[in-house]
């Protein structure tokens, strides 16, 4: 019993006698204080862009980390070092094969990238994973889970692994990862694996910059007609039907002819490719080399009709577009006026003083009279 008011305990108090609460044993610091008071004194060592660009070249892990930290960054002058660094290792970049991974939650692409991963490792090939985690909507927050879950492939010494929050800002992070991708390539690695959040608008821009797309199924997703009716599998170069494994082995052979089914039905894509339906087991690893087998085909058959070429110059067209839409709205939003008028617009909006479309307007005219007038 706590006397809470004086905060005591009261079988202490003399009038109960043969009766103590013992204070407690004392609780250890929850990290080693030797350990803290170095982190605390450690300072990361800063590079200069040339430091930056010789350690990216040479392959060195830790410099290309806090190189694609800078990409990630939404500090000014770390932008513009990360700018000017991509800049220098832009001759160096665009001699691996891309490959972007997506699938419903659940479906095993950690697993599978590990699997497949291992594989590609083993046959002597350097591999970056660029994986891009969701985030907290109210928090913002991030697990940045992905070398946890792939143990084998996070201390391979031919394999990086770079989880990426996508904070909210899909466009953003994927432009981001776009540009890590560059320095992956200046680093070395001639196979770039990109994961994304998962089914949704993601995957479009992850499209817009991967060679090779693979689509990870599970059994029991849905026949043939929800396989139509996904839009995603439009984009998809293959199929992958995961999980093909003990009592899941007839299911996932009966979604691989549902998913074939539903592919002869789409249009044949501009790249003259027919997307390949496969199944694999990331748990018994095997499938897997098939899955590498039929990207290498793709590789090679769209060399060999020019259109490899044609989409990665459209891919960076794309790009182009895309950062000037994101620099454009982001100077509208740290504009120093706009940011004064938008509480008093929103609050026009919310008591309906003021429709959403005039609000809009009226904000982005006193934006464009600004920049008219240079200020």
């Amino acid at each position: 019993m706590v006397d809470k008011k004086n905060k005591v305990h009261i079988e202490n108090d003399p009038s109960f006698k043969g009766l103590s609460v013992n204070s407690g044993i004392s609780q250890p610091p929850s990290i080693n204080p030797k350990i803290a008071e170095r982190l605390k004194n450690r300072k990361r060592k800063k590079y200069t862009v040339e430091q930056y660009v010789k350690g990216i070249l040479d392959g060195n892990m830790a410099i290309l980390s806090q190189a694609i930290t800078l990409v990630e960054s939404s500090k000014f002058e770390h932008q513009k070092t990360a700018q000017e660094i991509i800049e220098r290792c832009l001759p160096y970049s665009g001699k691996s094969t891309r490959i972007g991974i997506t699938g419903v939650p659940g479906a095993g692409k950690s697993t599978f990238i590990e699997a497949f991963g291992k594989h590609v490792t083993g046959m002597g090939h350097k591999l970056a994973v660029l994986a891009i985690d969701p985030s907290s909507e109210r928090t913002k927050g991030s697990i940045l889970g992905d070398k946890t879950r792939m143990e084998e492939l996070a201390v391979d010494p031919h394999a990086y692994i770079r989880p990426s929050p996508s904070a909210g800002s899909l466009g953003g992070v994927a432009r981001k990862t776009r540009e890590s991708l560059i320095l992956c390539e200046a680093a070395g690695f001639d196979t770039i694996l990109i994961e994304t959040v998962g089914v949704g608008q993601s995957e479009t821009a992850v499209h817009s910059m991967v060679d090779f797309f693979l689509l990870i199924q599970i059994a029991g997703a849905g026949d043939e007609l929800q396989g139509i009716k996904r839009g995603i599998m439009e984009m998809a170069d293959a199929i992958a039907i995961n999980k093909c494994d003990g009592s899941n082995v007839t299911k996932a052979k009966l979604a691989r002819v549902q998913f074939a089914n539903a592919l002869h039905l789409f249009p044949l894509s501009p790249s003259k490719w027919s997307p390949k339906v496969l199944s694999c087991s990331s748990l018994e690893r095997t499938g897997i080399n098939e899955i590498w087998d039929t990207i290498m085909d793709y590789c090679q058959h769209t060399r060999e009709n020019n259109y490899f070429d044609n989409r990665r110059r459209e891919q960076a067209k794309y790009w182009m577009y895309e950062t000037i839409h994101e620099q454009l709205r982001d100077n509208f939003y740290h504009d120093n006026k706009i940011k004064g008028m938008i509480p008093d617009f929103e609050s026009k909006v919310l008591n309906d003083e003021m429709s959403s479309f005039i609000a809009a307007y009226k904000l982005l005219n006193t934006y464009y009279d600004g920049v008219k007038k240079g200020e």
